[in-house]
């Protein structure tokens, strides 16, 4: 398929994705009551506040929290002018405000970009990208991740975390009460024990279905990055390549924290040891074979 096809169906899938979190938090509540009875009502605003803020206050602040938390330094044009010259031919393509740029010491190719739109965007490479890759693969390096701010996924992350982290600070308030006996007249009252059995069940494996749902959106973000990356370019080869010496290389990013995993085109904690359904990357080989498909049609 070509890139076109490849951008529609990924935001179809994140889209259906994103609707399964919002059936699953239904799910969540309505399990809720049943299990517990209208008490519990006044729990759901609170989990959804709780989450709202913890991560849309990181949302606002993404590219200062992004930046301590791998230790990216800003540079100016005049630090490396070939680098910005790629950049600002990407930027002509895509249509998009010139982007901060920052640097990552670190021996690993590594690259991400982050910020709450095209406005207040970030990109970062390291030092071994820059390093390990000619003008070509790094052009669909830098395209890849202005697909990223081009297509809002800083945005769409949040939401996804957002709803996720409702799900689990509603879980866990729910599985207290449950402990701590709470809910139980209501419970006693509602008479139909296999309703609360499938109630109880949903509410125990909800925060594990919205992981699972979480990760999944971010696999099918990377997927239209590397299309959209395509459309800027119309090079399938450059970012094919790169993407092969990414393979090739086994060194890790030293700053490999799971809460920005996702950022970087290719993450730090996936292996043999992080089952697929939980990696927010899909495989290198799929992604590489998908751009290959779309190098023999063109």
């Amino acid at each position: 398929m070509n890139f076109r096809t490849q951008q529609a169906a990924n935001k179809r899938k994140t889209i259906g994705l994103l609707v399964g979190m919002a059936v699953l938090v239904w799910l969540v509540v309505y399990a809720a009551l049943t299990y517990f009875g209208t008490s519990t009502a006044g729990i759901v605003p609170i989990a959804v506040g709780i989450a709202m803020i913890s991560v849309w206050g990181s949302y606002y602040g993404a590219d200062k929290l992004v930046i301590t938390m791998t230790g990216a330094k800003l540079i100016q044009e005049s630090d490396n002018p070939k680098l910005f010259a790629l950049i600002q031919e990407v930027i002509i393509a895509s249509g998009l405000p010139m982007p901060k740029v920052a640097i990552v010491v670190d021996s690993a190719p590594n690259a991400f970009a982050t910020g709450r739109n095209p406005e207040h965007a970030l990109i970062a490479f390291t030092t071994g990208i820059l390093d390990a890759m000619d003008r070509d693969q790094l052009q669909g390096v830098i395209a890849h991740e202005l697909a990223h701010v081009a297509n809002r996924d800083t945005l769409v992350s949040a939401v996804a975390a957002t709803t996720a982290g409702a799900i689990a600070i509603l879980s866990d308030m729910l599985t207290r009460m449950m402990f701590f006996g709470g809910g139980r007249r209501d419970r006693d009252n509602n008479g139909n024990p296999i309703l609360l059995v499938v109630s109880l069940l949903i509410l125990i494996l909800a925060p594990l279905a919205a992981i699972l749902l979480k990760s999944a959106i971010s696999r099918k973000r990377e997927s239209l990055a590397d299309a959209t990356a395509v459309a800027f370019t119309r090079n399938p080869a450059g970012l094919r390549s790169a993407l092969e010496v990414l393979e090739r290389d086994s060194t890790v990013v030293q700053q490999k924290s799971t809460s920005v995993a996702h950022i970087w085109i290719e993450s730090p904690l996936d292996g043999k040891a992080v089952s697929r359904l939980f990696s927010t990357h899909p495989p290198i080989a799929e992604r590489i074979a998908v751009l290959k498909a779309m190098e023999s049609l063109n």
